[in-house]
């Protein structure tokens, strides 16, 4: 039996951010009396993308996060990772109601997770040697 606490701890957070910005959405769908689709809200339209933007880039986060602890155990460094990604999803979707550099600050860390955690993960894969040892 494998056990990763890193990946499941991150998932569980995952989870209740996704509920949090789906909390969000649906506080506007209430306020503007929206059921379906934006109303022609702009401010709807941006929580609803900032919620599945987080949605779109969270699984792969999690699968890499999880398949690097299941090669190499849990490190630290991954916690570090799951803890900033998570916190600059935070960010974003504070930016995606008007704050800019939350949306700037958000993306970034998106975007740099992703692209380390993938070359780590090819590396990894391609090499079977961790590079950090």
């Amino acid at each position: 039996m494998f056990f990763l606490p890193v990946t499941l701890t991150s998932a569980g957070a995952a989870a209740l951010l996704n509920l949090w910005l789906a909390i969000r959405v649906i506080q506007l769908r209430h306020a503007d009396k929206v059921l379906t689709g934006d109303g022609g809200s702009p401010r709807l339209l941006a929580r609803m993308r900032a919620q599945m933007n987080f949605v779109e880039y969270t699984p792969f986060i999690l699968i890499l996060i999880g398949l690097i602890e299941l090669a190499q155990g849990t490190r630290l460094y991954l916690w570090v990772i799951a803890a900033v990604y998570l916190l600059g999803r935070v960010l974003h979707g504070f930016g995606m109601d008007g704050w800019k550099p939350g949306r700037a600050i958000g993306a970034g860390i998106t975007f740099l997770t992703l692209a380390g955690l993938g070359l780590y993960a090819a590396w990894l894969g391609y090499t079977g040697s961790n590079p950090l040892h």
